[in-house]
Order: structure tokens, then C-alpha cells, then sequence
């Protein structure tokens, strides 16, 4: 018998009992739908990261103070006062592979206009800040180096300020306005362009942007940077940058040369890259979990094989006694395991793919992996192929009188 007869057979004996053999399925279809809603979640989550890490430029360098060892004890890099004005200084005079920096100075608290009032977070920053996020001032403008000198009290702020103490579309009329933080007056000069929440739910547009002198002097009342944020002239200079301002700062801080460094520089594509590989292994995770359903599904589907076995008895009896050699039976018995197993994988990625082009509806990322649905098929064969053998080889071992006589 040929293979396409064989074929025949098999889609008339898996036909012919149509529930049994949908509820076979049943299980690779859940299964695989699970591994494709997964891993679309997982890509479209790191796919969406990546995206928002990149629209702050994927050339940033951040450099924030080192833990250090005291007494024997690690200390807390937030705790740190490593970095001064004078390496901001230095950096600024001796950079060649960066474009801009900005020291960065922070604080929270509350906001006041008025009647109205909310909590946000103030950074001190230079005028080049800006350009380093890639952010655009919508109304108004930016504070300059002048407004640094004099540590001038204005500031620029986030759309969420500008509709939480002036109302939607206040924009316009709030430049001018005098806002209090912490009790210290300070006048809006702009307002950034709306950048929405980020991927871990902040707020990008809830913040305050102010000279940096101001915001040392006048509120945190600090002489150290919380850190320092740089802008490498392009992506492919970002390492060649990370060593210009390590060997700056370490001769800043005059550190021996086996001396450990007390200040850490990270890059946008080191953030990147760590954000990937995180996802990645949260996603194996929630995959191997789905994959569970298969194995189980695998089952299934040998169980129900052994009992077409034991019911097709007398017919294998009977094809074996015309000439059907062990071989051909049990190639017939895997041909059924497969195309059951294949047909609930077809109707799995289906289901999975359509489920995933649902989640963006919500504002969950999602993106299918072309290769996911080949690895799902190839799953699906392996699965139909493993399970289906003891099956195939029970059946092919059967003595052809006694199955004959089986009633």
C-alpha cells in the first residue's frame, strides 16, 4: 500500500469518530494557543521596552555614584556623595565623545498653585537635559545657562502638572504662573510636549524640570549630584565614551590604579540589552509552563490510539492477512497520531494568533514571532510521532490469527 492510500485510510478512521478525535485535539489546541499568546506577550513587551528605551536614545550614558566599602560594610550608592560640580566641570571641558551632559539632582514632594496641589518629582538638571531625553518644549521654552548661574527659580514641567493645578489644555496660561515646591516659589517658563505613561506605569509627564544650582541650593539643599546623564555622539561611539569619562572622573577623584572605581557608568544599550534578556527568560517561563498542556495533551492523544487499537483489532487482523506488512500498519497508526496532533496545532496557532491580535485593543503589547509557528508544527509532528509509536508498534506486533478471532 502507498503512502497516499495510507493517507486515505488514515483521514477515513480519524473522520469517523469525530468527537473522540476533537477531544484528542483538544489539548495540543489549548496547549499551543498558550505557547502563542505567551510568547506574542512576551515579544510585544520587550519589543515595546526596547521602543521606549530607544526614544531616550539609545547613545545615553548614565553615570551615578559607586557603592563603596566602609568599615567593612557596603554602602548604599544613594547614599554616596562621589560626584561633584567638579566632575560635571571636567567632563564638560574635556569631553571628545560626548555631545551633551547634564548633572541631575532630585527630590520629591508637593506641588502648590493656589487652591490646587499634587506630588511629582523635581529634577535639576542643565539646559542640554533636554536634548540628551529627546524631549521638545511644547509652550514656551527651555531655562538657559544664564538662569544656571544665577540658580534662577523657573522651571519647565510635564503636561500632568499643567492639568492637575491649572486644568486640561491650561497649557498656554501657565507659563508665567508661579508654582510652590517644598515652599519654594518657582515660575514655569515651558511646558514639554506629552509623552503618556511608560511601560512600568509612570507617569513620563508628571515631572519638573529646573536648573540644577536652583535645585541644589534652594531645595534638596546638597552639594553632590544624584548623578550625571551623558549623550554619546552616536550609538557606535557609546563604549569609546564609557572609557573618556572613566578616565576623567577616576583622575578627578585621584584613584590609584588598582583602586575600584566610585562611580558606575551604564549605557541605554546595556539597559536594553539587560531588559531583553529579562523578558526573554520570563517568557521561557510562561512558555514551558504552556508546554506542560502538550505533554499532557501527548497523552491524551496515546491513550486514545491504544483504544483504536484494541477496537481495530479484527480489521488490522485482516489487512494483515491479505499482505499488509507490520511496517504498514504501523505506519498507518502514525499517520493518524500526527494528523491529529498536526490538525489541533493548525487550529491552536489559529486560535493563538487571533487571541494576540486582540490584546493591542486593551493596551497589552503583542507580536507573534514568525518562528513560533514553525517550532508550534514542528511540536505538534514530534508530539504525534512520540505518543503515536507504542500505539503504531502495538499494532504492528499483533499476531494476525489471533486477531482475526479477537470479538
Amino acid at each position: 500500500m502507498n503512502i497516499l492510500n495510507l493517507f486515505k485510510v488514515s483521514i477515513r478512521a480519524v473522520a469517523n469518530n469525530k468527537m473522540r478525535s476533537f477531544l484528542s485535539m483538544l489539548g495540543i489546541i489549548i496547549g499551543v494557543a498558550a505557547i502563542i499568546i505567551m510568547m506574542s506577550i512576551g515579544q510585544g513587551s520587550k519589543e515595546s521596552i526596547r521602543q521606549e528605551l530607544s526614544t531616550m536614545g539609545t547613545n545615553l550614558l548614565t553615570i551615578r555614584p559607586g557603592a563603596d566599602m566602609r568599615g567593612g560594610v557596603r554602602q548604599d550608592p544613594s547614599a554616596m556623595q562621589t560626584l561633584k560640580i567638579g566632575d560635571y566641570q571636567c567632563i564638560v571641558n574635556e569631553k571628545k565623545f560626548v555631545s551633551y551632559v547634564s548633572p541631575e539632582v532630585t527630590a520629591s514632594g508637593q506641588v502648590i498653585y493656589g487652591n490646587s496641589n499634587t506630588t511629582s518629582t523635581i529634577y535639576g538638571e542643565s539646559p542640554e537635559y533636554l536634548d540628551i531625553k529627546q524631549w521638545k518644549v511644547e509652550e514656551g521654552q527651555n531655562f538657559n545657562e544664564e538662569d544656571i548661574r544665577k540658580a534662577s527659580k523657573v522651571c519647565v514641567v510635564g503636561k500632568t502638572i499643567v492639568n492637575e493645578l491649572f486644568g486640561e489644555g491650561k497649557e498656554a496660561e501657565a507659563i508665567g504662573k508661579n508654582i510652590r515646591f517644598k515652599s519654594i516659589p518657582l515660575r514655569i517658563v515651558g511646558v514639554l510636549e506629552g509623552k503618556g505613561y511608560n511601560s512600568w506605569g509612570m507617569d513620563q509627564d508628571n515631572v519638573i524640570i529646573a536648573p540644577y544650582t536652583c535645585v541644589m541650593k534652594r531645595i534638596a539643599a546638597q552639594t553632590y549630584f544624584s548623578s550625571i546623564v551623558c549623550s554619546a555622539l552616536t550609538e557606535e561611539l557609546s563604549d569609546a565614551a564609557i572609557e573618556e569619562l572613566t578616565q576623567i572622573l577616576r583622575n578627578n577623584h585621584k584613584l590609584k590604579e588598582n583602586a575600584v572605581d566610585d562611580f558606575t557608568i551604564r549605557s541605554q544599550a546595556e539597559m536594553m540589552d539587560t531588559m531583553s534578556s529579562t523578558m526573554d527568560t520570563v517568557t521561557i517561563i510562561l512558555v514551558v509552563a504552556a508546554a506542560f498542556s502538550l505533554l499532557v495533551a501527548g497523552i491524551g492523544i496515546m491513550n486514545i490510539m491504544l483504544v483504536s487499537v484494541t477496537e481495530r483489532t479484527k480489521e488490522i487482523g485482516l489487512r494483515m492477512a491479505v499482505g499488509a506488512t507490520g511496517m504498514v500498519i504501523s505506519l498507518q497508526f502514525l499517520i493518524e497520531s500526527v494528523l491529529i496532533s498536526l490538525t489541533g496545532g493548525l487550529i491552536g496557532v489559529l486560535l493563538g494568533c487571533l487571541i494576540s491580535q486582540l490584546f493591542p485593543l486593551i493596551g497589552m503589547p503583542s507580536s507573534i514571532p514568525a518562528w513560533s509557528i514553525y517550532v508550534s508544527f514542528a511540536v505538534c509532528t514530534l508530539i504525534g510521532i512520540i505518543f503515536g509509536y507504542i500505539p503504531a508498534r502495538k499494532a504492528a506486533n499483533m499476531d494476525p490469527i489471533e486477531a482475526i478471532r479477537h470479538e
